[in-house]
């Protein structure tokens, strides 16, 4: 069995607030009575993209198992694979394969140089592909920021992933596609896309309300929230959400 913690969108900045936020989950991940496998953070690590926000982040989000990252809206590539991969940085697409436990996670940069909507480049497509044939016989999780179709939250959906067609023809053609991961929404939903699970992750930083439950986007009052992926041997895929108080 593998356990996955899936965080998203913690936003830190300079002030307190996220810090404090992200803080919270990463102690609850720290006493958990049994260590976990992996902890992904689907994107929006920085709200700037600055250096020293990564350096903050990279520092509160310590924890000694792996932590995989991708970018985010708010993210920087530059920075981001300066500090947080310790990478020297190109201006590509921040992709990257991680095989822990038996288990392949792809973390996909669906990020667009300053937009706020997101799109996998026909280069990351490729690359994914690739990264899926050479571990055809592992379990497999495909992992971006930006999900890949409307989730009934109008700010949202403007700016969700788009050109979605490949991506979904890639994740049906790829048999060990257990699931796809994603965050950018900032509430804990479930659905489905190219016939696999979609999962995404709530917001460390902020909840986002659903038009019939209030006039407001954003509930910043709300505790912090994460999701925990159960991987059982069968391949079959358990999702909890949880509040950290």
């Amino acid at each position: 069995m593998t356990v996955i913690a899936h965080l998203s969108d913690v936003h830190i900045d300079g002030d307190e607030r996220s810090a404090e936020r992200t803080l919270r989950v990463v102690r609850h991940l720290a006493g958990l009575r049994e260590q976990i496998d992996v902890v992904l953070v689907t994107g929006d690590i920085a709200d700037h993209g600055t250096e020293a926000e990564y350096d903050r982040a990279r520092r509160l989000i310590d924890l000694p198992v792996p932590v995989l990252f991708c970018p985010g809206n708010h993210d920087a590539r530059e920075p981001f694979s300066k500090v947080l991969l310790r990478e020297p940085p190109s201006g590509a697409p921040v992709n990257r394969a991680h095989r822990i436990g038996g288990v392949l996670f792809a973390m996909c940069d669906s990020s667009i140089p300053g937009r706020n909507e997101g799109v996998l480049t026909d280069e990351t497509l490729d690359w994914l592909d690739a990264e899926l044939t050479a571990a055809a016989d592992l379990p497999a999780f495909v992992c971006f920021h930006h999900p890949p179709v409307e989730l009934g939250l109008p700010f949202v959906d403007g700016i969700r992933q788009f050109a979605t067609e490949r991506l979904s023809e890639l994740v049906a053609r790829h048999r060990n596609v257990v699931a796809t991961l994603c965050g950018h929404a900032h509430t804990p939903a479930a659905g489905t896309f190219a016939g696999r699970p979609l999962l995404v992750a709530p917001g460390v930083v902020s909840t986002a309300l659903l038009p019939f439950e209030s006039d407001e986007l954003l509930d910043k009052g709300l505790p912090p929230m994460l999701a925990f992926h159960v991987l059982h041997p069968d391949r079959r895929l358990t999702t909890h959400y949880r509040v950290v108080a």
